[in-house]
């Protein structure tokens, strides 16, 4: 049941006693904290089994909330916001120097954004602050894209359970680094915004940069890793790679026309799963991984797309996956 006024209200109490609450936004669930609360920024890191030193995103209600949080903003993260907030983009930009450290992991520097969810949009209203949303889900794995993924994964340890449905983009927020200057702008993280998106606002190709100074959240060589082992191929060395560990009970992830819901089939002992490519791919993804590890999938080879739109998003959260069982058991480290 979609949260109403009532659950709202009520959610936005509990975060006033530093409570947690598991919300949805246009991308992920995010287990949400008040942003200004020591002991609920501690209770978000315990929960999840986060290292500390791993900043953490701070949700805003409106973008005019931006100057509360951050300062020396120039004209291009102005831009940003005006153009692309709502939305799944989050920009690290200098701290003001209030904002505690436990949010920001002791760096200089903060990560905003605006979510595009109605259910998120009104409890950041009643709450009237801003609120500290990792995903919600235990560190490293599989991001969840509804109530019931994140009931699954946290029970009891989060205060209340807003339902918003089905997450509408199904990736992270992108996240560009903007704390440096509107000259040295790059993007951090690829998300829930495509680069030409970003370089259409911005009047030229914003690069992309894996790591850096900057630390931000999932950008770990192994993340997003469902209990299966995960290996991401392109489209070409499919059908090779099936036959290859045909004795493994396999799900197989591949991209092409469904209009909308993913089409599955059975492989074997396994399953074949195919989605619509760019939006819709993104739309399904966590959930068809969450599913095949569900149905007991011993590895799961998924193609990765084309780098474009969203496409890039993707390919990263894929090869992220694929990391986090190659080799070791530990998809946290």
């Amino acid at each position: 049941m979609i949260a109403d006024d009532d659950a709202i209200a009520d959610a936005a109490a509990v975060l006033r006693r530093g409570g947690l609450v598991a919300m949805p936004t246009e991308t992920v669930y995010g287990l949400a904290g008040d942003a200004t609360n020591r002991a609920a920024i501690a209770r978000i890191f315990a929960v999840k089994g986060r290292p500390a030193d791993h900043p953490l995103i701070v949700h805003l209600a409106e973008a005019d909330a931006i100057d509360d949080w951050a300062e020396s903003i120039g004209p291009l993260a102005r831009a940003f916001a005006a153009a692309l907030w709502p939305g799944p983009l989050t920009m690290v930009l200098p701290r003001r120097a209030h904002v505690d450290d436990a949010v920001t992991g002791g760096q200089p520097t903060i990560g905003l954004r605006v979510p595009a969810h109605p259910v998120a949009l009104a409890l950041l209203r009643a709450f009237g602050g801003g609120l500290a949303a990792p995903s919600a889900n235990r560190f490293g794995r599989v991001s969840p894209t509804s109530a019931e993924h994140v009931r699954a994964d946290l029970g009891d340890a989060v205060d209340r359970i807003l339902d918003g449905g089905p997450c509408s983009v199904g990736l992270e927020s992108t996240i560009i680094d903007l704390s440096r200057g509107d000259d040295d702008a790059v993007i951090l993280r690829p998300g829930g915004v495509g680069p030409e998106t970003i370089a259409r606002v911005a009047g030229r190709p914003i690069p992309l940069r894996d790591g850096g100074a900057v630390r931000v959240p999932g950008l770990l060589a192994s993340h997003y890793a469902p209990r299966a082992r995960v290996l991401a191929v392109p489209p070409d060395a499919l059908e090779a790679t099936i036959a290859a560990h045909a004795d493994l009970v396999l799900g197989v992830i591949e991209a092409g026309a469904t209009h909308g819901a993913p089409r599955w089939s059975a492989l074997g002992a396994g399953w074949r799963v195919v989605l619509d490519p760019d939006r819709e791919f993104a739309h399904h993804l966590y959930a068809v991984l969450r599913e095949l590890d569900a149905r007991g999938s011993a590895l799961i080879v998924a193609t990765i797309p084309a780098a474009r739109d969203l496409g890039v998003a993707i390919g990263d959260r894929l090869r992220r996956a694929a990391a986090g069982r190659s080799g070791s058991d530990d998809a946290d480290a």
